[in-house]
Order: C-alpha cells, then structure tokens, then sequence
C-alpha cells in the first residue's frame, strides 16, 4: 500500500468509524481523485485547532443566492420539521432553513410521523442542551426503522463540535446528514446528497463562512423579526464553545442590513432585533469606521416602532453606542448586558477582559444618559474554584446594578475551551445552593421592579394568545415585559395601551384601556 492509499483509508476511518461495510466498498472503489472530491465535498469533519486560527482571510459577500434549478422540485409533495433548540441566532437559522426548504417545495409540519426531512438545529451553550439532543436523536429512531427513507439531520452549533460529530457517527447511525452553523446556504445540496447517496452526508467546515444575502426566510409570524448583522465571535471567553462552532466576527454590510429592516417595516412589522453573538462588535471588520452606534442612528429613522439588539458585550458597549441610545424614539431602553461574574478575579479567569469597576462605570455611564433605562445580565455561578467571596461580590453587583432580571446558569464545561481542563475543587451541590440564593435575589428583584407598574399604564405590542388561557392575550412593554390582559383579537399586532392591574414576579395582569392617557 502505498502512501496515498494509507491516507485514504485513514480518512475513511476518520468518517466513517463504525465500519459500515457497504459504505466503505463503496468508498474503496472510487479513484484516488474521485475519493478526494467526495471526503472534501461530502464528508468533514470539525476541527477546534483550525477553528482557533484568526487569520486575516478575507470575508466575501455574495448578492445571488438562489436554489439551483434542479432542487426546487426536490420537495413536491413531501414535508419537514426542525426542532430549534438553543440562542435567537438558532431561531433565525431555522427560519432561513425553512424558507429555503419551501422554495424546494417542502411544506412544514409539526408531526415528527409526517415529515421526509427532520433537522435538529442544536445549541452547545451547555451540556444540558446537548443531553437534550441527543435523547431527541434516540426517540427518532424507531421513525427511521419505520420509514427508512425518513432523512434525520443534525445542524447548528453542536454539529460544529469535532467530540458530536465522532459520537454522531459511532452510535446514531439513524442520522443521515451533519451540517455546521457556515454553510445553511447549502441545505439544498446536502438534502439532495442526502436523498441520492442513501450514505451519510457530512459537511462541516472549520474554514469561515462567507456572507450570504437574500437567503429566503419563513419568518414566525408577521409581528416581530430577527434581522442579523454579524456573526460570529472573537472574544474566546475561557468557557465559551461559540467561538468555535460560529467561527470569527464577520459584519454585514451597513446597506443590506438596512434595506432589511426597511422591507420589514412596509411588511409591517412592528419591531425587529438586531442579532449577533457578540451584537455590539459590529462593523470592527469592515474597512469603513462604523459600528452598532452608527446603524441604529440610521434604523431609528425607519418607520418600524420598536428596535432592540441582542447580546452585546460590556467591552465594546462604547459611548457612540450609548449616544445613539439616549435619543429614544424607537430604540428601546432596554438593555441586555452580561456580566457572567461579580469579582474582577473571576472575570480575568473568564478571560472577560473587562473589571467589575469597569463594567459598574459603564453601567453608570448609561444610566446618566438613559435615567429610565432598565438591565438584565446573564451570570455564571460556580465558575472552577470561585470562592464563597467572590460569588458574595456577584450578588452584590447584582445589587448596585438593580438588575430588572437575569439567565442564571451552573458552569458547564464545554469540550475544547481552557476552562474546560481547569481544576474545580467545588461540589456540585454547593453550585446548586449558590445558585438558589442567586436566583431568590433575582426574583425579588423582578418582582420589586414589577410592582411598580401596578395602577400604571403601558404601551403593549400584542402578539397573540396568551400561552395558559386563549381568551386572554399577551404581548410586551418597552422594557420586555410580559402582559397578560382580556381585549379583541382585533388587538393582534397593534401597541395598545394596558392599565397594569396586578403584577406578578415574571409578568403583569392588565385591561386595555380605550382613551389615550400618559403611559409609563
């Protein structure tokens, strides 16, 4: 054998570990050029070394995207399901994902029974949600002895993971197709190699994504939209997997961004949230000076009435950001911004590069130019070795802040990032009492920050049905809170006025009122 035939089968031992035999002869028959073709078209695997590499590659843009002709019949008379787990950015994927599906001809279904095509679009945020997907795997399993030409995909951030992908392909041999979070433009390639092959199709690249416009969307209702502007991060938090399963920070053009928001608003839609895993880094890699600051001066003349962004990160939370901000109008004052941890010491092993003097000036900086603003955080509990002080310092910060509410979380270690391999001395069941505690300070605060609304009167965008009671509906406050209050379905869509009657720790009871009258 020589050494091109020992590098074919290493790689075909690579992908296909489970040794299936039909696959392999397959594999084995095809020429050294053929074999090439098809492992770096077909089957790639994640690699988190490459996926550190920052290199200054240049990112391209592409205008023209359309579904070859020879897929847009591929789903006559079949339909799809994908099950969402995870971030916004997940839920945005999926509506991409969907609309490309129906310009195939897929039509949608909610039955896992009915479905050609089933996609989990996977989070990797924590362990949890990765458990959850691969118990969705095995439950699946039984359909695809049913209906051997059911296809199960597994796609998103999990799929970005080198530990998934080997796991996916050594024990779930009921998953047809693995596709990353750069390349959901090529869903109709892979669903069609899919289809042909009746072999595994994998695609997952550790290079950067381009940036694609006009892909289809199949948006979840016609109220509010995600828009994108960037994607990726640079940051490579200690404990974060995002990094590497989104790829590096790469911006959309200020005028396409624009013009979305701009289609949105004679859609009418009444509100749209700007994305992006790290949102207020936007425009660092474009070659104009302009960043997040700049695009929301430019969205809040567009007639749409409400803007919001998500997530943004405390060092680049700059005061051209905080300028914009101030002058209200359709830029909603209210803020998402994570701190993870209380303690500056904490923070530097969370390689979060910012102090917790830092971040209380910023927040004072916001506070000084936005009085009526209002916060919510994300915060990591039991990071390796956190001591009982410095977790006291995150519950204090918590109060000098007055957080309206937070995401708490347990420390989850993620495959691949340097927290992962640090040593933790702490049980798991002092984590769990801190988080306890952490969690009632929440909820006292919520609840606190709510009753404050009772008596009063607040603009409510509706969307719909309250999830407990269909006579009731329910939508959200300028500052994201939910309200719940009897009126006409007539009332879907619009901002009406609700007088708050009783206030609940996560949400308020109401009655939409008729005449105009001050709102708060």
């Amino acid at each position: 054998m020589n050494e091109e035939q020992r590098k074919q089968q290493s790689q075909i031992k690579q992908v296909n570990p489970s040794g299936e035999k039909d696959n392999l002869d397959r594999l084995k028959q095809k020429t050294s050029d053929d074999f090439i073709k098809y492992f770096e078209t077909t089957y790639e695997a994640p690699n988190l070394r490459k996926a550190q590499k920052r290199g200054k590659q240049e990112v391209k843009y592409h205008d023209d995207f359309a579904i070859d002709e020879q897929f847009q019949g591929l789903g006559v008379g079949k339909k799809y399901l994908i099950r969402t787990y995870g971030c916004q950015m997940n839920e945005h994927d999926t509506e991409v994902m969907s609309g490309i599906f129906e310009e195939m001809g897929y039509e949608p279904t909610t039955e896992a029974k009915e479905a050609d095509v089933i996609l989990l679009n996977t989070c990797a945020i924590r362990e949890n949600a990765e458990n959850k997907v691969f118990g969705e795997i095995g439950h699946l399993k039984p359909l695809k002895v049913e209906n051997p030409d059911l296809i199960i995909g597994v796609c998103g951030c999990m799929s970005q993971e080198e530990a998934v992908v080997n796991r996916i392909l050594e024990k779930h041999h009921q998953v047809d197709l693995i596709f990353g979070t750069h390349n959901i433009h090529r869903l109709p390639q892979l669903v069609h190699n899919a289809h042909l092959s009746k072999e595994r199709v994998i695609e997952v690249w550790s290079k950067e994504g381009d940036v694609i416009e006009n892909l289809p969307k199949r948006r979840a209702g016609n109220i509010k939209a995600w828009v994108n502007i960037m994607y990726g991060c640079d940051k490579f938090c200690t404990y974060c997997i995002v990094p590497y399963t989104r790829g590096k920070e790469r911006s959309r053009r200020p005028e396409d961004i624009i013009q979305e928001v701009r289609h949105l608003a004679a859609q009418g839609y009444k509100e749209v949230t700007l994305l992006g895993q790290n949102v207020n880094a936007y425009g660092k890699d474009l070659d104009i000076e302009y960043g997040l600051g700049d695009l929301m001066d430019e969205i809040r003349k567009i007639d749409i009435p409400r803007v919001r962004f998500t997530t943004s990160h405390p060092r680049d939370f700059d005061d051209r950001l905080i300028e914009v901000l101030a002058k209200g109008g359709n830029l909603m004052p209210y803020i998402h911004l994570p701190v993870q941890s209380g303690n500056s010491q904490v923070l530097k092993l969370m390689g979060r590069k910012y102090t917790r003097e830092r971040f209380l000036e910023l927040v004072g900086k916001i506070k000084e130019a936005i009085p009526h603003a209002s916060f919510s955080t994300d915060i990591i509990v039991g990071f390796p070795n956190e001591t009982e002080e410095q977790f006291e310092d995150t519950l204090s910060l918590y109060d000098e802040v007055g957080f309206e509410g937070a995401y708490t979380f347990i420390f989850s270690p993620r495959d691949g990032t340097p927290a992962a391999k640090f040593d933790d001395k702490i049980s798991m069941e002092e984590k769990k009492e801190r988080l306890q505690r952490l969690n009632a300070k929440v909820n006292a605060y919520s609840a606190e920050a709510m009753k404050q609304y009772e008596g009063q009167i607040v603009n409510v965008l509706v969307e719909g049905e309250s999830k407990n009671n269909p006579d009731v509906l329910a939508g959200y406050t300028e500052y994201s809170k939910l309200v719940n209050f009897r009126a006409p379905r007539s009332a879907i869509g619009k901002i009406v006025p609700v007088k708050v009657t009783e206030a609940k720790t996560w949400s308020l009871n109401g009655e939409m009122v008729e005449e105009t009258a001050e709102v708060k």
